[in-house]
């Protein structure tokens, strides 16, 4: 008579083993995660994966990042979310969602959910035809969370969401591509631009506290640039090289308000979950002084045609700088890689001018 067979049991053993370390190996991730909401500003390849004309997967896009390959970033290198994940501690910027090689350890560093062209509205970019507007990015956010959990547990990734940093950038896309896009457009006949900011502002306030209830618990939230003086607007409604005053009205009414919106959600939660980044405070600095910054021009953008390189988009037979550093536009619409590293030091260390309660420096301190 064979002897009792003591295999199986010990197989089962080592494949609980080997699993429970391949979870305990996987929960292990350095830095917190970091999540990010919005716009092109913000978007690091999403749009690569959709039949859009929102895109920036060919060169000159791309030139001076390690790569120099363009990757959908609308940036000639780093665009802020992989600078704020440089200075968080983060073992790599979180992907884009839709980007396939995001799963296994990479799920827990974070994701990137923005889109190209989506504003607050559901009909902001619909010219880009297929974005991942808000309320998509923020179900995509859900179904994040199921996949995390099935990785590392419902606890774990509920404790990871909510030790989370998280990003949100909208609203620029909302007046250049919406109510600013053609003259008479249907919003700017539906609403006074007053109105239109009160509409806005009540829309991203619900964006917001459904952020809040999946688990979003510190989240910066910027504000627009200086939409009237980017050279996409200078190009178009510019005489001398001076700032849309239409443009600049917009910013300068719906920025205040954004901020008393998230001071109202804050006083209403009980704590500072959402903290206001004056992105155009953080622009008008090298945009009124860009000799300060080591900028030769902060009018005409790098990469473009016509006047201030401001017409049309980005591509290899637009006019190229040779130094991109010394231009606060890589595009028509979008900061180079040292404007962006400019506004994240801000975001990091600037005062409450800049950062509305504290900036990311407090926060990482307070939440270390």
């Amino acid at each position: 008579m064979s002897p009792p067979n003591t295999s199986i049991p010990a197989l089962f053993l080592n494949i609980f083993g080997l699993l429970f370390a391949l979870q305990a190996g996987v929960s292990r991730v350095e830095g917190r995660a970091f999540f990010v909401f919005g716009d092109s500003l913000v978007d690091s390849g999403n749009n690569n994966y959709l039949v859009t004309s929102a895109r920036a997967d060919s060169p000159p896009y791309g030139l001076d990042y390690p790569t120099h390959r363009p990757t959908g970033r609308f940036s000639n290198g780093f665009n802020i979310p992989d600078i704020i994940s440089q200075n968080i501690g983060a073992s790599e910027s979180p992907l884009p969602y839709l980007d396939p090689e995001l799963n296994g350890r990479r799920l827990l560093v974070g994701a990137n959910f923005a889109s190209a062209g989506v504003g607050i509205l559901n009909d902001t970019g619909i010219q880009f035809v297929n974005i991942i507007r808000i309320s998509l990015q923020l179900e995509y956010f859900r179904e994040y969370q199921q996949r995390v959990s099935a990785l590392i547990g419902a606890q774990q990734a509920k404790q990871l969401v909510n030790q989370a940093l998280v990003l949100m950038t909208l609203g620029g896309n909302d007046f250049v591509n919406n109510y600013y896009l053609v003259p008479n457009s249907a919003r700017s006949r539906q609403y006074a631009l007053p109105d239109y900011v009160r509409f806005l502002i009540s829309e991203y306030q619900k964006v917001l506290s459904r952020l809040y209830d999946l688990g979003a618990r510190r989240v910066i939230v910027t504000g627009t640039g200086p939409l009237g003086c980017v050279p996409a607007e200078l190009a178009m409604r510019s005489r001398n090289g001076e700032c849309s005053a239409e443009l600049q009205r917009a910013a300068g009414l719906f920025n205040p308000q954004l901020i008393q919106m998230l001071r109202g959600l804050n006083s209403k939660i009980g704590k500072d979950v959402f903290i206001g980044a004056n992105a155009q405070q953080m622009h008008n600095d090298f945009i009124t002084n860009p000799g300060a910054f080591g900028f030769v021009s902060s009018k005409v953008a790098c990469c473009g045609q016509g006047p201030y390189n401001g017409l049309g988009l980005c591509t290899g037979l637009s006019n190229l700088c040779p130094n991109r550093d010394q231009y606060a536009f890589w595009d028509p619409f979008h900061p180079s890689e040292k404007a962006n590293k400019i506004i994240v030091q801000q975001i990091l260390t600037g005062s409450t001018d800049y950062m509305t309660p504290m900036n990311l420096s407090t926060i990482l301190a307070m939440d270390s």
